[in-house]
């Protein structure tokens, strides 16, 4: 009975983003306040009908109803609860519904939150914002209903893909989808805007704290699911550029050039025809990803495996989005007026800089990724384009971006002095060419270009502190003047100087990493030693163990390092009962050097067991930067300057000035 209620909150869902797809639009048109004011309850109606239908199917996985097709192919009565729970979105028709959830979510939010918005564009975002879930919920309703009874009911279910059974794999789709997703409403605001004819800073103001906060859970999904290739995949790495991935990493590089390029249109009331277009790139990057993972074009263990007829369904979905909002936006990006002019040398030049090099590198990967299924689909030839590609192109594009990234906080709005900016980062500049020389005396190997890619993330972080010191008058002022400007410090500025900080750590992982990985791959049976970066490994056999629902190998290894013993490492390989796939799980001893990382292989004919031990320098600097910038983005969203949208004005007409 709970199953045919949540089937039914569906399709009423499906009912009421009808209707508030046509009312609030409607009554936009004629300017009736009476038919706008229904887009405000009937999108928090759509949230609650919709999160009572994934309640409903929550149910159904938790006490494995396996008269649910959708449970019965995605669950089994031995697993844990946790994998239970994530079983509900660790499949195609299940994501969909969380994907429309959040997708409502956002809209309620924007119903509860934006009453300082003007009455037409509120209903104008509702309406557009309502027309995307209307179109997803006919999607999952005709294609990919999660609803669907078998007769008879099985005794027990196929189980849930033993790769997904992980505790990062269980919050990483949400997070990822609520970044994905959370990019519609800046593509909401977008074509409201175009329909009104309409932008102006307020409108920037408005839009900025939407896309930050999609931004930031975009960013903490990606190194989460990261994280979770890095040590379950048994790989040694954490990037691949797998068109998955890149289908995530596309709407974040645009997402990054929005939030700048908004920031110039609040600051400016310039870049207004570029911000509109990038906030319809973007979302319309963000649909690009799910036909990617769902159509079936692509193999990959983060694609869910599906009928192309589905994939078809969501193509016409991304030409209706895609290619109105397009359409629009050439129909109505001339009537646009134009912002103020600025110098190329200016907070705004900055700017467009990081802008042009973002948007440049997306088009970069977006052609690697969609350039071998292009060629297959025309000439029936498959080709791989993997890290070569990738690295050759995109990295140089980042390398002038890192390094102008600590000029433009120092650079004014209009006309900024390069002398002064570079004057006020000599020190930086001089702990990055101290890191140079730190980095070529404690490598003995190549390549010899890396110590220069560790001295550019460190310059960035140094010239995001400096930001910080120069604006309190660190070394000029008294110490309690000094305390005074940090606790005034708009808490968008602390934001920003965090979220470059974490960038240049995460340049500094990456660069280390990639450039002295160490890797042994050899036999060894119990009692067998190996060196690898400093520490000798002693292998002592493997013993079978039992888990909730797996069986494993599990190897031991005592690590040891200077003649002092540091721990023991178990790696192992499991056989999970349902469905029967083997996982292979890494023994990780993490150090401030990096990851000792081993890989319990298969067992050979000749005795011993094939190991591969990698050792990654630095590692986690890549995810502990993910995290310093997700936290940053929370931090600015505190500003009340950013999170109330644009200012109401006072009595005297005044307007509070906006967040930096």
């Amino acid at each position: 009975m709970i199953v045919e209620l949540g089937h039914f909150a569906l399709i009423l869902a499906l009912v009421v983003a009808a209707v508030q797809t046509i009312v609030p639009a409607l009554g936009a048109y004629r300017r009736d306040d009476r038919l706008m004011a229904i887009g405000e309850p009937a999108a928090i109606c759509q949230f609650m009908l919709l999160f009572a239908a994934f309640l409903a199917l929550t149910y159904a996985y938790v006490n494995s109803d396996f008269s649910v097709a959708n449970v019965a192919q995605n669950s089994h009565s031995a697993k844990p609860l946790i994998y239970k729970i994530s079983g509900v979105w660790g499949n195609h028709e299940g994501s969909m519904l969380l994907w429309v959830l959040i997708l409502a979510l956002f809209g309620a939010a924007v119903a509860m939150y934006g009453q300082n918005l003007p009455t037409t564009l509120r209903a104008n975002v509702l309406s557009v914002q309502a027309s995307i879930a209307l179109a997803f919920c006919l999607f999952i309703l005709t294609t990919s209903n999660p609803f669907d009874r078998l007769d008879p009911a099985p005794v027990e279910g196929r189980g849930l893909n033993p790769i997904l059974q992980d505790p990062a794999l269980a919050f990483h789709p949400p997070l990822l989808y609520t970044g994905y997703v959370g990019f519609s409403i800046a593509f909401s605001f977008a074509i409201a805007a175009l329909i009104e004819g309409r932008t102006d800073a307020a409108w920037a103001r408005w839009v900025r704290p939407w896309t930050l906060a999609a931004w930031m859970c975009l960013t903490i999904g990606i190194a989460m699911g990261s994280w979770w290739a890095y040590y379950e995949l048994g790989w040694g790495g954490w990037w691949f550029w797998d068109p998955v991935e890149n289908a995530s990493f596309m709407p974040w590089l645009a997402g990054t050039a929005l939030l700048h390029s908004a920031l110039v249109m609040e600051k400016r009331e310039a870049l207004k025809v570029w911000t509109i277009l990038l906030a319809i790139l973007t979302f319309s990057l963000s649909l690009l990803g799910t036909f990617l993972v769902r159509s079936g074009v692509l193999t990959s263990v983060h694609a869910f495996a599906v009928d192309p007829e589905r994939g078809v369904f969501i193509l016409g979905l991304m030409v209706i989005f895609i290619g109105g909002g397009l359409a629009l936006f050439a129909l109505r990006a001339g009537e646009l007026r134009q912002g103020g002019l600025f110098a190329p040398i200016s907070r705004e030049g900055g700017l467009v800089l990081n802008n042009i090099l973002l948007t440049t590198s997306c088009a970069t990967v977006l052609v690697g990724t969609l350039y071998p299924l292009a060629l297959e689909s025309i000439t029936g030839e498959k080709i791989s384009v993997g890290p070569p590609f990738f690295n050759l192109t995109f990295g140089p594009l980042m390398l002038p971006l890192l390094l102008a990234l600590p000029f433009g906080p120092f650079l004014a709005w209009k006309r900024g002095d390069l002398r002064g900016a570079a004057q006020r980062l000599f020190f930086a500049g001089a702990v990055a060419v101290g890191a140079v020389l730190m980095s070529y005396a404690m490598a003995s190997r190549g390549p010899w270009l890396a110590p220069f890619g560790i001295a550019l993330g460190v310059f960035v972080m140094m010239g995001a502190l400096s930001e910080i010191a120069h604006r309190v008058k660190l070394g000029t002022a008294a110490r309690d003047e000094v305390l005074r400007r940090f606790g005034n410090l708009p808490r968008s500025v602390v934001g920003t100087t965090l979220a470059h900080f974490g960038v240049g750590l995460m340049v500094v992982g990456i660069v280390a990493t990639s450039a002295y990985q160490s890797e042994t791959i050899l036999v060894m049976k119990p009692g067998d030693k190996v060196t690898v970066a400093g520490y000798e490994l002693t292998f002592k056999g493997v013993a079978p163990a039992r888990g909730p629902n797996y069986r494993e190998q599990v190897g031991s290894f005592d690590v040891t390092r200077d003649g002092s013993r540091i721990e023991a490492l178990y790696p192992s390989k499991r056989i999970y009962d349902q469905p029967p796939q083997p996982t292979s799980e890494a023994g990780i001893h993490a150090s401030w050097r990096g990851d000792l990382y081993t890989v319990l292989g298969d067992a050979q004919q000749t005795g011993g067991f094939t190991v591969r031990i990698y050792f990654n320098p630095l590692v986690r600097f890549i995810w502990i930067g993910c995290v310093i910038m997700f936290i940053a983005g929370g931090v600015s969203l505190t500003d009340r300057r950013l999170r109330v949208g644009a200012p109401v004005r006072g009595r005297r007409g005044a307007a509070p000035q906006p967040a930096e």
